[in-house]
């Protein structure tokens, strides 16, 4: 890249929402930047921000603007796919209106039709791919509400690891979040992305599911983000993705 090519590394941190531009200066000068695995701190670097890796502290920024990280808190009754040939609600309805011309979306973790909660889109494919592989060990939380109260020793059988059909799998964290008259509420985290993997090990030791909602895929949290709403990640999260799958 010649010296007139490209953009300047501070003015890119600054579109890109890290800081201001005389922060970013500050930032650059003082070794927190880094492109494409190599320290700089030179003021005025041109980069191509389509091209180049960018870290601010570690962390991963996305500066290409064609790249979209959205958040979705899927509805219970909406199929995961990004089209239905049945006509049946999909996420693809959601997102449409959102990144019109868009066709290549991915979604990180497909949902049941009849759970609900968090699920992830982008046009990155590599992120999303190492987001689906278990190899990455991206955790997934979800809350369930199970008939009865839960004995007192389940969360350290689900730990230890349950056998099912199609093999054995182990929770990576259990806690009951609430008792209510009949039900019980738990959180169970796992790495795991089988088909409907929370509904069947649950079942298997006596507690089927009555209501599954995602909170979590990774760093990212559904929070207060009602049912059908979507939103863009901020660059904190985004970066945290790529940081949880060494992109």
């Amino acid at each position: 890249m010649t010296e007139n090519e490209g953009i300047r590394l501070q003015k890119v941190l600054s579109q890109a929402g890290i800081a201001s531009r005389r922060v970013a200066e500050k930032m650059i000068r003082d070794g927190r930047v880094e492109v494409d695995d190599q320290i700089v701190t030179e003021q005025g670097t041109r980069v191509d921000p389509t091209v180049s890796v960018i870290r601010v502290d570690g962390a991963r920024i996305a500066v290409d603007d064609t790249l979209v990280h959205l958040a979705i808190n899927k509805p219970r009754g909406m199929h995961s796919t990004m089209s239905d040939d049945r006509g049946r609600p999909c996420v693809g309805d959601l997102v449409e209106y959102r990144v019109r011309g868009n066709k290549k979306l991915f979604h990180v973790g497909r949902l049941d039709a009849d759970t609900e909660g968090l699920l992830l889109l982008t046009n990155d494919g590599e992120l999303a791919h190492r987001l689906m592989h278990p190899s990455y060990e991206v955790p997934k939380a979800y809350v369930a509400t199970v008939l009865g109260s839960v004995p007192r020793g389940l969360g350290r059988k689900l730990r230890d690891g349950i056998e099912l059909e199609d093999g054995p799998v182990r929770l990576d964290d259990f806690a009951v979040v609430d008792t209510l008259p009949g039900r019980t509420l738990v959180r169970v985290t796992l790495h795991e992305g089988r088909k409907r993997i929370v509904r069947r090990l649950l079942a298997k030791v006596g507690f089927p599911v009555q209501e599954l909602v995602r909170t979590d895929i990774g760093p990212v949290s559904l929070g207060d983000q009602r049912p059908g709403s979507i939103r863009a990640l901020n660059q904190k999260e985004i970066g945290e993705l790529y940081k949880a799958v060494g992109l």
